[in-house]
């Protein structure tokens, strides 16, 4: 088998291993603390920490990975990841709100350095292949990643019920752990490392599509967690009773065919290479579905439908959305300074999920779903505003 491609097996593995327990540990924290009697807001703040450091990890990441490696950051968010889950497996006196958030926080840092690593590692892999095949192999990682979160989802809300908060959390410990072993035994230890040792002032981007795009990306996942992190999973608990079975298998079902929709995304789009001016048609579309929802659910039909079929509908146009600018990212980025690159992009992204996440369940406590809805909409259009200026850059 070909180095590249058995790199790429091995990196996509360990990152598909890593997405099963972040999608479990937020799906338990979420049902587990609503459970002890934590208001929507307070549960959202749990989640503080988990996206303020993915702000500063994606920014240092970066540039940590062009000097140490891939492989390292990579391998260093698997074993926090791993601490990240213990330190939640301790008796519920001891889960204060601030001891749950430095768990979180810990996680967070955990999620994106593996994150970086793993989406940075894919340019180096590929250098010298055609953009095509970046297009491609982009869109497999990110769309099977998210489709594993919500596999994820499912095995959390699974998980609690059947052994509880405790051992749920043990058991991805240790699966993890067993993952964390094998890829680093199997990836190459300099991986990623760039040629000369950048300084901490390159991680700031002054290439212009990079900025742009990083900017829509801060509020396209602002747009979806500001309804989908807490205002959702309360919503569907509270107003619609489900239980957390039925919670789990939802949200996992969505995030799964999410996950689907973005690696099928290079065949959906019949072979185009994405260009600013797609990102900007997506962003587009998608403002007007939030906004849809939010005014169907004050008609007199049946709220389930309207919420299952609007989110239906959001995930396909998002997802498609989301793998454009997973390309033009990497397109957009030079090798030797892709991982910092990435890393700008990312803090962006965490930025705008912090944003969202708090938003969720402030909003929700006082304005309820419909309220989280629409300011999801005006988070879209504030995309499709900055995704603009990338149709007067140089398109890749």
């Amino acid at each position: 088998m070909d180095s590249s491609l058995k790199n790429y097996i091995t990196v996509t593995a360990g990152y598909w291993a890593f997405t099963l327990t972040d999608g479990a540990i937020r799906m338990l924290v979420v049902l587990y603390f609503h459970l002890l009697g934590y208001s929507p807001f307070e549960v959202a703040m749990l989640f503080l920490f988990y996206e303020f450091f993915g702000i500063i990890t994606n920014l240092v990441g970066g540039w940590m990975a062009a000097r140490l490696g891939l492989n390292v950051t990579m391998h260093i968010g698997m074993v926090m990841q791993v601490v990240a889950l213990l330190m939640l497996t301790v008796p519920d006196q001891w889960l204060s709100v601030a001891y749950v958030m430095l768990a979180q926080a810990i996680s967070g840092i955990a999620k994106d350095l593996n994150k970086m690593s793993a989406k940075a590692s894919i340019k180096t892999l590929l250098s010298g292949d055609t953009e095509s095949t970046l297009f491609k192999w982009v869109a497999i990682l990110t769309g099977s990643k998210n489709t594993l979160k919500g596999v994820g989802f499912f095995l959390g809300a699974l998980l609690l019920q059947l052994v509880g908060f405790r051992w749920a959390l043990a058991i991805l410990a240790i699966g993890l752990f067993i993952v964390l072993i094998v890829t680093w035994l199997f990836l190459p230890s300099d991986m990623g490392k760039s040629k000369s040792k950048p300084k901490f002032t390159q991680v700031f981007s002054n290439i212009p599509a990079i900025n742009w795009l990083s900017a829509a990306r801060f509020f396209l996942f602002g747009a979806r967690d500001v309804w989908f992190v807490v205002a959702l999973p309360v919503f569907l608990y509270e107003v619609l009773q489900w239980d957390f079975m039925k919670i789990g298998g939802f949200m996992a079902t969505w995030v799964i065919a999410y996950g689907l929709v973005q690696a099928s995304t290079p065949t959906l789009l019949r072979g185009h290479q994405p260009q600013g001016k797609s990102a900007v048609i997506l962003a587009m579309v998608l403002v007007i579905i939030p906004a849809g929802i939010a005014l169907s659910l004050n008609q007199s039909w049946n709220p389930e439908w309207v919420v299952i079929i609007g989110l239906l509908v959001f995930g396909i146009i998002f997802a498609i959305n989301s793998a454009v600018h997973s390309y033009l990212i990497l397109a957009y980025s030079d090798h030797d300074k892709v991982s910092m690159n990435v890393g700008f992009y990312y803090m962006a992204n965490a930025g705008g999920r912090l944003t969202g996440t708090v938003l969720s369940g402030l909003i929700y406590q006082f304005y309820g779903l419909v309220g989280c809805l629409w300011v999801s909409a005006g988070f879209v259009l504030m995309a499709a505003i900055f995704s603009l200026k990338l149709t007067s850059t140089n398109e890749v």
